[in-house]
């Protein structure tokens, strides 16, 4: 299992995810699940990846292969769709979920014979052109929805541990670096709460006027700037949980209880 986020706000783009792979207490490894694809000076695309690793690997190396053809036209004689060729985001995300449904198609009924899931499931953020920067989830139907202003975050993975902090604090007037520290604090709690999901973290911050990543963050467990971040987390929540008032029939300091 894994855990990826991003978000959607006023100054760009932030998404992050971790980097741990199972297959049973006794296969655990250590793969990248955050993939950048700058196919053009006009544009860019991030792309994070959960679900069956076999799945999310072929789809990557689709994507890669087909931006490195050079033909450039499919077989009916039409211009390839690429992540170099579509016009919106929109329609990068449906490209994106066609590659998963045909390699989900090609490998599935083996997986399935043994019990195993040929499913992935994407997050693709990026930029096109003048158009401002997007999110979208796409799911492995294909299908794909964008993050709105409302809801300017989007999850796959072990979504449900890391969500608390999100929905308290995700708004799109965050900076980058305020992001970007929201995501690490959802990535630490799933973590602290699910052994799937462990460091190290990935982390890129793609601020609205630009044509890829300011920022490219790879953070290990024994990170100076991973540590602090949780240290200081978790003295505040501590101090937060001490200050809580009290219950009415609580006796006040140095008082006694009501009888």
């Amino acid at each position: 299992m894994t855990y990826c986020v991003g978000l959607l706000l006023d100054d760009g783009l932030v998404m992050a995810s971790d980097s741990r792979t199972n297959a049973g207490v006794d296969h655990i490894s250590s793969y990248s699940k955050l993939h950048l694809f700058q196919p053009g000076p006009d544009r860019y695309f991030v792309l994070l990846a959960a679900g069956n690793l076999a799945t999310t690997r072929e789809v990557v190396d689709r994507i890669r292969r087909d931006l490195d053809r050079t033909t450039g036209f499919d077989a009916g004689g039409a211009p390839a769709e690429t992540l170099a060729t579509v016009h919106y985001l929109f329609e990068a995300a449906r490209y994106v979920g066609r590659v998963s449904r045909e390699v989900q198609l090609l490998h599935g009924p083996a997986l399935r014979e043994v019990g195993a899931a040929p499913e992935a499931t994407f997050i693709l953020g990026g930029r096109i052109g003048h158009e401002p920067p997007a999110l979208l989830l796409i799911y492995p139907q294909g299908n794909a929805i964008a993050a709105t202003p409302e809801t300017p975050y989007l999850q796959i993975g072990e979504s449900k541990f890391g969500k608390s902090s999100l929905d308290r604090f995700a708004r799109r007037s965050l900076s980058l670096e305020d992001g970007a520290r929201l995501c690490l604090v959802s990535l630490e709690s799933t973590a602290r709460a699910n052994l799937t999901v462990a460091p190290p973290y990935e982390v890129v911050l793609c601020p609205k006027d630009w044509m890829g990543p300011s920022q490219r963050l790879r953070l290990d467990e024994r990170d100076p700037d991973l540590v602090a971040l949780t240290e200081s987390w978790e003295t505040g929540q501590r101090r937060a949980f001490e200050s809580l008032p009290a219950f009415a029939w609580e006796a006040p300091a140095g008082g006694n209880a009501a009888t």
